[in-house]
């Protein structure tokens, strides 16, 4: 019975309990702030005024980014028709559309193309792909790729031969081309150079994504698998050019990748080359969009954007940001004037002494 005494500590066996530390026992020496009139005032100031300052910065840097968009598909209405009747797919469809730039866009210009209607946030859509594959394993193993069942889909066709890239994500790649011609005079044409590279997340281009072995023959690494229903071509034909432009490190195929949070959304696409006539930005003058019109967007009732913009030090053109902060800042500068308010009117005065009247 003493044994067992001994053994026990508060009715809990010796070894179960928490070593004397202060850090186990909880003696630390802790901080609790006071919260008087004093400080929560001056916080509720500070914080206002700090979120008036970013708000209004924000605004001013926002205002001052250059941006034309243009939503092609009511341009290209006969191929949007031709699109609409999923056997003309193989069909060549191009638009042109002229516009001008009245204010030349100085700096680094960035093209985009624009979705609206469309939910790359659907949980079905958003987990519809296979990462192993993505980072070139199993792209012909069609068990593997069944087995897991987040691209069905599309993972196999009825025959057995494994989709690659698979899933709904891939299915769906953006695949309008959109060239950008400038017009220096009515009789002249010439090509904006625009950088293809260099328009993705360096973890997404060097750690999420990579392609099959052998990776110097993408035609034999990707033998017995056929392309996504929709594409139009093989994995290996998104850009045979460039071999760090190929197949799953596709740049384009990436960003596509990489869904969207809300319906309406942007892509990065293209980037100016500032070479020859473009070295201090685009000039203003007159230009013309080339579009080869594939992704179709009537049926769900979609409507497709090409952008061009630049940026400031918060991004593109998006003052709903800075508004959001001014307008939290001004709030809370209100809030701190009525606290104030209350709390001196709330103070009971002292008296003077009877000797100071």
């Amino acid at each position: 019975m003493g044994k067992k005494k001994k053994e026990e500590k508060d009715g809990l066996p010796v070894s179960k309990c928490p070593d004397n530390m202060a850090f186990k026992q909880q003696r630390l020496p802790a901080w609790r702030p006071l919260l008087t009139a004093e400080s929560v005032l001056s916080s509720f100031f500070i914080i206002g005024l700090f979120c008036l300052a970013v708000g209004i910065s924000w605004v001013v840097a926002t205002t001052n980014v250059k941006e034309i968009r243009i939503s092609y598909s009511d341009y290209c209405s006969d191929c949007t028709k031709l699109r609409e009747n999923s056997s003309n797919s193989e069909t060549p469809c191009s638009c042109t559309i002229n516009f001008s730039i009245t204010e030349s866009f100085k700096g680094d210009v960035f093209m985009y193309y624009g979705l609206s209607n469309f939910f790359q946030n659907h949980r079905r859509y958003v987990i519809s792909k296979f990462d192993a594959q993505l980072l070139g394993r199993n792209v012909t193993n069609s068990e593997s790729i069944k087995k897991l069942g987040y691209c069905a889909p599309f993972s196999v066709y009825n025959n057995g031969t494994p989709i690659a890239p698979c899933g709904a994500i891939a299915n769906s790649m953006f695949n309008d081309t959109i060239l950008l011609f400038y017009h220096p005079d009515a009789s002249t044409k010439t090509e904006v150079p625009l950088f293809k590279t260099g328009n993705t997340w360096w973890s997404d281009k060097n750690v999420k994504f990579s392609n099959p072995k052998p990776k110097d023959n993408l035609v034999q690494a990707f033998a017995g698998s056929a392309r996504p229903p929709y594409w139009q071509k093989p994995a290996y034909e998104l850009d045979p050019l460039d071999p760090n432009n190929n197949a799953y490190i596709n740049e384009d195929f990436i960003n596509w990748m990489r869904v969207a949070a809300l319906p309406s959304f942007r892509k990065l696409y293209r980037r100016l080359s500032r070479v020859d006539l473009f070295s201090d930005g685009l000039p203003a003058g007159n230009y013309t969009f080339v579009i080869d019109y594939n992704f179709p967007v009537s049926k769900f009732g979609g409507r497709k954007h090409a952008i061009l913009s630049t940026l400031s030090w918060c991004g593109g053109s998006n003052v709903f940001l800075g508004y959001a902060y001014t307008v939290t800042g001004a709030v809370i500068i209100l809030t701190a004037f009525v606290m104030l308010a209350l709390h001196l009117k709330k103070t009971p005065k002292k008296k003077k002494p009877f000797f100071a009247r």
